[in-house]
């Protein structure tokens, strides 16, 4: 259980653990042009299948390509935030969840398909940057999840907590307070 994780996301983490990755592009030909050493959908299904087991949540943060490979991947449940390739409603009968936007899981984490930027408080995990050819703005602390900018492994997010990745992100409401008893708030 990652009890840092808001009520309504919890069951994600019943039993199992949460395996988050973006970007999958199954049988998507334009993905040689963007990474000409891009792997085909079969290694990509048996990386993940090393990884996430029969128990575990699964969390695509878009752009899935062709859904008929879900099916293969072991999750016993399957989250989708769309992607800006996810065409809206096709994805329904292949994953228990779909989200059509950022979504906030915790108070330090935020999850989306392409990054956000301003928000100082907290964790965005995201996709959609495959060349990392944008520098990430001032804000957010970024980890992009894109296939092949993480060796096409989805991670862990209750390793990734206990292994601290939160601890130098101020909560949003600790801002707040600084904001305020250092007068720039009236």
């Amino acid at each position: 259980m990652i009890p840092t994780l808001y009520e309504p996301f919890r069951h994600w983490s019943d039993g199992g653990s949460v395996y988050i990755i973006s970007d999958l592009h199954f049988d998507d030909a334009a993905c040689r042009i963007m990474a000409p050493d891009w792997i085909s959908v079969e290694e990509q299904i048996k990386i993940i299948n090393r990884t996430v087991r029969k128990n575990d949540t699964f969390i695509c943060l878009g752009d899935v390509g062709d859904p008929k490979y879900i099916p293969q991947i072991n999750a016993h449940w399957k989250v989708l935030l769309l992607g800006n390739h996810d065409p809206k409603g096709a994805y329904r009968e292949y994953f228990d969840e779909v989200y059509t936007g950022p979504l906030f899981i915790a108070d330090k984490i935020l999850l989306s398909h392409e990054p956000v930027y301003g928000l100082q408080w907290c964790l965005n995990i995201h996709g959609h940057d495959h060349n990392d050819k944008e520098p990430y703005k001032e804000g957010c602390k970024h980890l992009n999840l894109a296939a092949n900018k993480c060796e096409y492994t989805p991670i862990n997010l209750g390793k990734l907590i206990k292994d601290g990745i939160l601890a130098d992100i101020k909560n949003i409401h600790r801002y707040a307070i600084e904001e305020r008893y250092n007068g720039e708030v009236t």
